[in-house]
């Protein structure tokens, strides 16, 4: 015969955990005998997978093409490559061009100057302005108006002023003016050509109208250019205007007679050697005294061998030693 016994509350806990354990028992064993499902992972786009070599390379490949779903949200996380150009890039691509057209620009013979066109010349030849000027086949972009001027002027003191315009695609032109001659002054076997402002340069064949002068001695004066493009006169202006002065009363045929201390004169017909300075000053009044004093010797019978009216106020003469 059994006894009942009335079950304690220390074992109806026991009893109650059993049972839970038993059941988390049965839902292990049922979890682990589930198959597994297969798992799908994605790939960084941006990590580069290595390639599987094909046991046997002459067999062809399979491909597959499988359309996958994707949502808004897997587009955003799809990183596209972008292309960057540093500055080194841009700079190398820049230079590079622009080599090409400096090329393609020197091997164009649309750009390169045949000849420069003058005008305004009336005693140098184009042709010899060109040889100086040198641009025939330089291509246009390289001259520089400024140099050409310069060059022309330095090379030509009869230049008074020189202006050159460059145009594409080929043109040059070049506008002078030319000093004009006054005076042949000649002067230890030869000659040169001196302008209205005293500045010599060299003869280009024989003009009419000069006032010829011969030079016993070179000229005693010291001038400094304030341009440096433009020479120091050989004479001074003052000489110039007392020569154009003094021009119309020498005797036919008479050259200008130059003598650093007494100036200008001549050898007058009459048998004596007459001077006059080099002030452009006074110079009819000059003349005036001149033939009065004339007068008064030959009424005198005196036939001196110079005289010297250089001071109206106090001429002078001298006899023959």
């Amino acid at each position: 015969m059994s006894e009942k016994r009335e079950l304690t509350r220390a074992d109806l806990v026991r009893i109650r955990r059993e049972r839970e354990d038993a059941q988390q028992m049965k839902r292990a064993a049922l979890e682990a005998a589930r198959p597994i499902p297969q798992v799908t992972t994605r790939t960084n786009p941006d990590v580069a997978r290595p390639r599987r070599k094909s046991a046997n390379p002459g067999r062809g490949r399979r491909r597959f093409q499988v359309a996958l779903p994707l949502s808004p949200t897997d587009f955003r996380r799809i990183n596209m490559p972008r292309m960057r150009l540093g500055w080194r890039s841009l700079s190398l691509t820049f230079a590079t061009a622009l080599g090409l057209l400096i090329y393609l620009a020197f091997q164009r013979p649309e750009l390169r100057v045949v000849q420069a066109e003058i005008t305004g010349n009336r005693l140098i030849a184009p042709s010899e302005l060109n040889s100086v000027l040198n641009v025939a086949g330089q291509p246009i972009f390289t001259l520089i108006p400024e140099d050409l001027e310069t060059r022309l002027r330095l090379h030509y003191p009869e230049l008074v002023s020189v202006k050159v315009d460059v145009s594409m695609p080929n043109h040059v032109s070049v506008n002078i003016v030319e000093r004009q001659p006054v005076i042949r002054w000649e002067q230890g076997g030869g000659y040169t050509w001196i302008a209205e402002d005293g500045i010599a340069f060299r003869p280009r064949g024989e003009v009419l109208g000069l006032i010829s002068v011969v030079a016993l001695a070179g000229p005693a004066i010291e001038t400094v250019s304030v341009d440096p493009l433009t020479p120091a006169p050989f004479i001074s202006t003052e000489m110039v205007e007392s020569l154009k002065g003094l021009a119309s009363h020498v005797p036919p045929g008479e050259p200008v007679l130059y003598d650093a201390g007494l100036g200008f004169g001549w050898n007058d017909p009459r048998g004596w050697r007459v001077y006059f300075g080099t002030s452009a000053q006074d110079v009819e009044l000059k003349m005036r005294v001149y033939e009065s004093m004339v007068a008064s010797l030959t009424q005198r019978g005196i036939r001196p061998a110079l005289i010297n009216v250089t001071y109206p106020t106090a001429p002078y003469y001298r006899m023959s030693q």
